[in-house]
């Protein structure tokens, strides 16, 4: 079939097809405990206590709770360390990101009747980043899988005419038509075939849909870098009452803003005898840019004079979100018994068809007890079915891959639930606070992903109208990271520790 054809034929089917997996749909469904700092040192269990503005993103009713008009802003360190086991080499990495994490304004309006059953109204908005996405992971070690096998599985199938420069076509030229007919798996078999990491079985015939490495069997040094950078924030308008002394009830609706950037890079060397190339080096940046919606209802109820009682509801996210990608690839060959460094970069950016992604509902159930003004303890439990989450095209003839995509999903996650518990003890204007969170893995395998624990402390200290407060909290976690989901399947054991330091200034009027 010549290229003018597959064009015609392609183009109404595959132009769309990017890479997304369970891991995009995972990275914009889950949050991080960050907010202001008194929500942070109590580990976010917050659900029945309300008066906080990180508190209204659990539950809308703890916009009703404030006493009075409020100001608040917060700034936080967020620190990642990774530690990477790849055959039995650990390499360690640490980043770290300041940044401006919370501003939130309500505002409060009594009721002048007294025996009104709405009691009051408040009117906030709030900003919060909901999960920092800065990151940086190195992995090294000695392996038995080449990156060759990569190029070389995408290759199996695709015509060796694809491949090739016809007279006229550039690098860019071909793999741009390349995206824009068969989609990612033929431009990495172009980039890999003209980078020479495998050749046809029959190089005479352009009908040839086999091949072969020129990358021999042995052993592979190896080093991979990850990086990412950007956020994901949420927006919300929170409205909210008090019902008589006991009951408050409150709605938010919230905008989402995604920010993410991620690149990475393989270098591969061998001294494996038969390998006509000895040296690969391989890099992906993936450029992300969403903005989603969604809604809340909550509840909090005085069941007692000392204990609270709290509900909440949070709907599906929905995600309209853009892509784009580029890619580059260099290796070094013998030939003629001397070594040529060939580079293939397109500099092409493919730009993908936005896509709408779903998030899983959540819901909340809470629970507090308050030692008047000496301090209190509080528990939030929130359940999640991430085999839920929903990838969807803007046209419905894309709907075969999505449906695949979705199909994974859905044997691959399952139900998780999340667990916060936190305290806090008053010394006149000085509170002492503290906390534990344990949020259970995503995945049926926890190999994949283990379970998430942490603790956090803080303190904060009432001037009157100003309020200053201090968090730090610290969460664990350990999964398993493929380098490549085909050919170079080797995974390295990585254990994440997450620090955040939280530091809040209020005002109320």
């Amino acid at each position: 079939m010549n290229k003018i054809l597959f064009f015609i034929i392609a183009v109404l089917t595959l132009s769309a097809l990017s890479a997304q997996n369970t891991t995009d749909g995972l990275r914009y469904s889950t949050e991080q405990n960050i907010g202001t700092a008194r929500f942070t040192g109590l580990s976010g269990a917050m659900g029945s206590l309300g008066g906080d503005f990180s508190a209204i993103n659990v539950n809308p009713a703890g916009g009703a709770v404030f006493l009075n008009s409020n100001l608040m802003f917060s700034t936080n360190l967020f620190d990642v360390e990774n530690e990477a086991n790849y055959f039995g080499n650990s390499e360690k990495s640490i980043t770290d990101d300041i940044n401006f994490n919370q501003l939130g304004g309500i505002f409060v309006i009594n009721n002048s009747n007294g025996d009104a059953a709405f009691r009051k109204f408040t009117i906030g908005v709030n900003y919060d980043v909901t999960k920092n996405f800065e990151n940086e992971m190195y992995i090294a070690g000695t392996g038995n899988t080449s990156i060759g096998s990569f190029f070389l599985e995408q290759a199996q199938g695709i015509p060796l005419n694809l491949l090739q420069l016809q007279s006229g076509e550039t690098i860019s030229s071909l793999y741009r038509y390349l995206g824009e007919t068969e989609g990612t798996t033929a431009q990495n078999a172009f980039l890999g075939y003209q980078a020479f990491l495998f050749d046809p079985l029959e190089p005479n015939d352009l009908s040839n849909v086999s091949y072969t490495s020129n990358i021999a069997a042995g052993n592979f040094n190896q080093e991979y870098l990850y990086l990412s950078q950007g956020y994901n924030s949420k927006f919300s308008i929170n409205l909210a009452t008090q019902v008589d002394n006991n009951l408050f009830f409150g709605v938010n609706i919230n905008t989402y803003t995604i920010d993410f950037d991620q690149s990475s890079f393989l270098l591969e060397t061998n001294n494996n005898a038969g390998s006509t190339v000895n040296r690969v080096g391989f890099e992906n940046n993936l450029s992300v840019n969403g903005a989603g919606v969604s809604a809340q209802i909550g509840a909090i109820a005085k069941v007692a004079e000392n204990f609270r009682l709290g509900l909440s509801f949070d709907s599906p996210t929905w995600y309209q979100i853009s892509e784009e990608t580029t890619q580059y690839l260099e290796s070094r060959r013998l030939f003629e018994g001397q070594a040529i460094t060939e580079i293939v970069n397109p500099r092409v950016i493919n730009v993908y068809e936005d896509y709408t992604l779903r998030t899983p509902a959540k819901v909340t159930a809470s629970a507090a007890y308050v030692f008047g003004q000496n301090g209190l303890i509080s528990f939030d439990y929130s359940y999640k079915d991430y085999s839920t989450i929903d990838f969807s095209p803007d046209q419905d003839y894309f709907d075969p891959f999505f449906s695949d995509l979705n199909n994974t999903i859905e044997n691959t996650l399952t139900g998780a639930a999340s667990y916060k518990a936190g305290a806090e003890y008053r010394i006149n204007q000085l509170s002492l606070r503290g906390g534990f969170h344990y949020e259970e893995t995503p995945y049926k395998n926890s190999e994949i992903l283990g379970e998430l624990i942490g603790f956090s402390v803080g303190a904060g200290y009432n001037f009157g109208r100003y309020t200053c407060d201090i968090a730090y909290s610290r969460a664990e976690q350990e999964r398993s990271q493929q380098l490549y989901s085909v050919g170079l399947t080797d995974a390295a054991n990585i254990n994440t520790i997450y620090s955040n330091l939280v530091f809040s200034l209020g005002y109320h009027f």
